[in-house]
């Protein structure tokens, strides 16, 4: 088939962030705040028209072993729901897909919502549309039920926007605000190179909510408290007591039942190599693990303990 590709695809201008999540996972879907940060790294994507219709996805994102072909099917009805949100129509023309950058997809690091929302960028740009940030975020909202059901929105927001976000669910649109940091946050995350089922995990927790509404109701109002602290700790640059809210958060996680032995050896391995505090970050049961490490020296000591347990460790800023 003839592909009609632009001179020069400006796949810069499609960077969509990963995210972890500081506070919040579980909890944000029964709309109590969290707060988020978007890592430094991005992906990409390239979109090229081609006569032939139908759709190509050449998926060149680095990724933890097996991640990408558990979420293939996942990943292309992402896909074809963000283009039929856009109004693209692959049966009238052919799609090319190209998916690159530097992110390195794990489950919690926000690699789906951070490949719909790319794919956003590279439909307005391919179609000379002129969508708002807040479009290109309501696009990825929608590509993200391919992957999650019924996705909180926190992810492809971060995607959208970077930085670090304090988000809320509402009956109606979700309310985020960006937060300005005192200094970088410098952290360490780690994988523990399981990938488990987001809406799997989810409806899990629904079912233990529904099982004991007071046990719950208790739980989210101590979360609650916790995550207005750790606004003012993130607000004030005060590492110390970020760090202990987030050992807190891990402990409430643990009794939802989302962490697991993994996750809380990794955890456990952190604190003891200097962070001033770690928890799990994301859906859980698997996935990644977070610790704060307020220095460069900290950060490293941090990162080569774990890296003696986990298959991958990253080191990065939420800034």
């Amino acid at each position: 088939p003839t592909t009609f590709i632009m001179t020069s695809f400006p796949v810069d201008q499609t960077r969509a962030f990963g995210k972890l999540i500081l506070f919040g996972e579980h909890f944000v879907v029964y709309k109590v705040p969290a707060l988020v940060g978007a890592v430094s790294a991005y992906t990409d994507c390239k979109l090229e028209y081609t006569t032939e219709p139908g759709l190509e996805v050449i998926d060149n994102r680095p990724a933890v072993p097996l991640y990408k072909e558990k979420k293939m099917d996942e990943g292309i009805e992402a896909i074809n729901l963000t283009l039929t949100h856009l109004g693209v129509d692959t049966k009238k023309s052919g799609v090319k897909l190209t998916f690159g950058g530097d992110l390195c997809c794990a489950s919690g690091i926000g690699a789906s919502a951070a490949q719909v929302v790319s794919l956003a960028r590279a439909v307005n740009i391919a179609d000379s549309r002129s969508l708002s940030e807040d479009e290109i975020n309501a696009a990825g909202y929608e590509g993200e039920k391919g992957y999650h059901g019924t996705p909180s929105g926190i992810d492809n927001t971060a995607a959208t926007f970077g930085g670090l976000l304090r988000f809320q669910r509402t009956e109606g649109a979700p309310i985020f605000d960006k937060k300005t940091l005192v200094s970088p946050i410098r952290i360490v995350y780690a994988s523990t190179g399981i990938t488990a089922s987001t809406t799997e995990v989810v409806g899990d927790v629904r079912e233990k909510k529904e099982a004991d509404e007071a046990w719950f109701a208790d739980l989210i109002g101590k979360y609650t408290k916790l995550c207005e602290e750790g606004q003012k700790a993130v607000e004030e640059g005060d590492m110390d007591k970020l760090g202990k809210l987030m050992n807190l958060n891990h402990e409430y996680l643990q009794e939802l039942t989302v962490s697991c032995k993994e996750l809380d050896d990794l955890v456990v391995a952190a604190r003891a190599a200097g962070a001033v505090g770690a928890k799990m970050s994301g859906t859980g049961r698997g996935g990644l693990m977070i610790a704060l490490t307020p220095t460069e020296e900290i950060q490293n000591e941090v990162g080569s303990a774990l890296e003696k347990l986990a298959p991958q460790v990253w080191k990065t800023t939420f800034a």
